[in-house]
């Protein structure tokens, strides 16, 4: 018993711990000043020094707790603010039978990653020539965390991109500690490869992308690209956070996919790095009978994507030699 007795101490210390750690993050992050997250916490901290017993001290902590959270559930996101140039439009499209019609899709002219013009389009695509799915997963440095960027194929137009990001305001920069509170909202960029791939191979350093094709009937990419589509418009008429955990770029795939049709949950889900392994496992992308190593080393296309830098053909010439790329 007196084993139970100390777990349970040390189970309820630990959750303590991390409510006070997350209350004083959600303060110092959405606050209104880092100054405030400081008092709070030192009054809860002097209040649990001179308060007695323990039942008042776990009524006042629960108290301090909750008023914090619920302050931070009233925070709502918003499509009005003063965006940084590269997600300032939002992308929407619009279908009309086998027609669909996209607004803002993005296709910067880069010289520099932080020196570039921005460039809005509409393109128009058609579902019947939907023909597959392409998926570049984007490494900028642990070998455990990635960027999925999902391209969808056309046989009479170019490959039309969806990256999930965070959508920053001027003078923001991505922090992961911040990602986990209500610092930026969400952003489905709808952009032309020679923008969102060649950015993360040519033009920021550090940044690998390996580029798998997916094994799907066109019958069920349509029915992935409609999802992207449907998600997309949402988005654009209600606005949404995004979290690092909960709602990011791999967890809001997987959350626009019919909850009865997701494929099971998986620790790599959130751990995305090894998300490619994860496909490799479930023969969801083409292997070409190769070992997953060296799959993984021939869809490598920093060295090709450079190359090509912005020839016409840079979706063509991306795609050279990589295994399944010449498979319909």
């Amino acid at each position: 018993m007196k084993f139970l007795r100390v777990a349970g101490f040390l189970l309820l210390a630990l959750l303590l711990l991390v409510a006070f750690a997350w209350a004083f993050g959600a303060l110092w992050y959405d606050g209104p000043g880092a100054a405030l997250a400081v008092v709070a916490a030192l009054a809860l901290v002097a209040a649990l020094v001179f308060m007695k017993p323990w039942r008042v001290k776990l009524g006042i902590f629960a108290l301090w707790f909750c008023a914090i959270l619920g302050w931070w559930l009233t925070l709502k996101p918003t499509n009005d603010a003063d965006w940084q140039p590269d997600v300032a439009q939002l992308a929407r499209a619009e279908i009309d039978g086998d027609v669909v019609t996209f607004h803002n899709v993005r296709n910067c002219d880069y010289r520099t990653e932080s020196d570039y013009t921005p460039r809005w389009e509409t393109r128009t695509v058609r579902l019947s020539q939907l023909t597959g799915i392409d998926m570049a997963i984007d490494y900028w440095g642990s070998p455990y965390m990635a960027h999925p960027i999902v391209s969808f194929q056309f046989a009479d137009a170019p490959p039309l991109c969806f990256s999930i990001e965070t959508r920053k305001k001027k003078g923001q920069s991505y922090s992961a500690i911040g990602g986990l509170y209500r610092q930026f909202s969400l952003v489905y960029t709808v952009a032309d490869e020679r923008d969102v791939i060649r950015l993360r191979t040519n033009y920021r350093k550090g940044e690998d992308i390996y580029l798998y094709r997916l094994l799907i009937k066109p019958e069920k990419a349509r029915e992935r690209f409609l999802e992207y589509v449907n998600a997309l418009n949402r988005l654009h008429d209600e606005p949404r956070w995004y979290n690092a955990i909960t709602t990011n770029c791999t967890t809001a795939i997987r959350g626009q996919h019919p909850a009865g049709e997701r494929l099971p949950w998986d620790w790599r889900i959130l751990v995305n790095g090894k998300g490619d392994e994860m496909l490799y496992e479930r023969k969801a992308i083409f292997t070409g009978d190769l070992p997953f190593a060296e799959l993984k080393r021939r869809v490598h296309i920093n060295a090709a994507a450079r190359e090509a830098n912005d020839a016409p053909d840079f979706s063509q010439r991306i795609r050279a030699g990589v295994p399944g790329m010449d498979t319909p």
